[in-house]
């Protein structure tokens, strides 16, 4: 499986996600221990399953 590494501009926010859903105005992001963290005014700008990265930013 593959667990993403989640940045919000450098800063590493989250660890080994697997589900991530822009909702509302953020960003939902849930891990494989099904731990969930909601990033509010956010939105997903890249993802790279080679280097299992999922990078936010500001919206």
């Amino acid at each position: 499986m593959c667990e993403f590494k989640v940045y919000l501009g450098e800063e590493v926010v989250f660890n080994d996600v697997v589900y991530a859903e822009e909702r509302d105005g953020g960003v939902l992001l849930r891990n494989v221990m099904g731990e969930e963290k909601r990033l509010d005014g956010c939105r997903i700008v890249r993802v790279d399953v080679e280097k299992e990265v999922l990078r936010l930013a500001k919206a």
